[in-house]
């Protein structure tokens, strides 16, 4: 598997509201919120000596207004010695996360799929984001952005939205995010069932393999997955001053 396609497909999943690139380094910028599109990949080699691109991404994101901050990834992160360089420069990492591969097909049982995120979504995404309501906006906003084929399910116990998750199919692989359960309703099997449902919906839109990223100290999560059939390929971590 191809660490930089699979990133690269990734952030076409993510999408950022804005974008610039330091030859190997891809910058984004949203509204502050989410790591993924408010971040600077350091991926592979800058376009110019390493302490110049430093520099200029800390003056891209003050021209955002946001803070400075940096994804590293297990094996492809250039320079090597990028993790000394940042802490030299007052960044330490957070956020560890893992990314994880693993089939696609499954049935759906009882989940509504849609075709954008209804109120019923939102509701749920608002609730589980403990009513953050600027978080909740700036994902919204995110997963409008990314390119069709796109999938977004909910489940509703008693009428009430219960759970959602959302689908990006893009070059074979199916990528599940914004996986969120209602406080009220966890526990009772429900994002499994999301998850079978937008596999076996990337399956008939072409996908092979999919993929989904979740902090690592989120052993709960991490336990679905595996029964479900996905392993870490590799992890990545967020630095911030």
């Amino acid at each position: 598997m191809d660490i930089i396609e699979l990133e690269d497909v990734s952030a076409r999943a993510w999408p950022a509201l804005h974008t610039a690139r330091l030859g190997g380094w891809r910058l984004n910028a949203s509204t502050g919120h989410t790591g993924r599109a408010n971040t600077c990949w350091a991926l592979e080699a800058p376009d110019r000596p390493v302490a110049e691109a430093l520099e200029a991404v800390e003056a891209w994101y003050a021209g955002h207004g946001l803070p400075p901050k940096f994804k590293t990834v297990d094996g492809p992160t250039a320079p090597v010695d990028l993790a000394a360089r940042l802490t030299a420069r007052g960044y330490a990492p957070n956020t560890e996360t893992s990314v994880m591969v693993g089939p696609v097909g499954g049935i759906n049982d009882g989940v509504t799929l849609l075709t954008e995120p209804d109120a019923g979504f939102q509701a749920v995404m608002f609730e589980a984001l403990y009513r953050d309501q600027a978080d909740a906006d700036e994902r919204l906003a995110t997963l409008r952005r990314i390119p069709q084929p796109m999938f977004f399910a909910r489940i509703d116990v008693d009428g009430e939205p219960a759970a959602v998750g959302a689908c990006a199919v893009d070059s074979g692989w199916g990528g599940l995010s914004v996986m969120r359960t209602s406080p009220k309703h966890r526990r009772k099997g429900l994002a499994g069932r999301i998850v079978a449902a937008l596999l076996g919906a990337a399956q008939d839109a072409g996908a092979t393999r999919s993929y989904l990223q979740v902090e690592a100290y989120n052993v709960n999560a991490v336990a679905l997955y595996e029964k479900l059939g996905f392993r870490e390929a590799y992890r990545y971590r967020y630095w911030a001053r």
